[in-house]
């Protein structure tokens, strides 16, 4: 079930993005499954059919699922190579959320990410 938490300081976009990918990570999404058509997912959760597209576009640029045209918006096959990608984007996430804990925008976290690279 999800559930978008308007008082959250979490856009519900990003809400979304994470429940579903937990729902993927623990397999109650299996490969395939089909999510809910844009619009119906929107009017079930009281969010703009924008805010779920966006989610939907992020998740599928991440690699957790694919378009598959009139037959909706599909869990895409995770590979080896995708679970190291996924991965990767998770610490990444973690990364930026607590940078951006500290008080710190974008250029700001970029500037360390370049810093931390060169320092390795």
């Amino acid at each position: 079930m999800l559930i978008i938490d308007p008082a959250s300081q979490v856009p519900p976009y990003e809400q979304l993005r994470r429940q579903v990918v937990d729902q993927i990570s623990s397999g109650e999404l299996a490969v395939g499954s089909r999510l809910p058509a844009v619009r119906r997912l929107a009017g079930d959760l009281g969010l703009a059919p924008n805010t779920v597209a966006r989610a939907y576009r992020e998740l599928e640029s991440q690699g957790y699922v694919r378009t598959a045209g009139r037959n909706g918006t599909l869990v895409a096959d995770q590979a080896a190579d995708g679970k190291v990608a996924r991965r990767a984007l998770e610490l990444t996430v973690d990364y930026v959320r607590s940078m951006a804990g500290l008080g710190l925008g974008g250029d700001d976290i970029v500037r360390y990410v370049h810093r931390g690279l060169s320092a390795r």
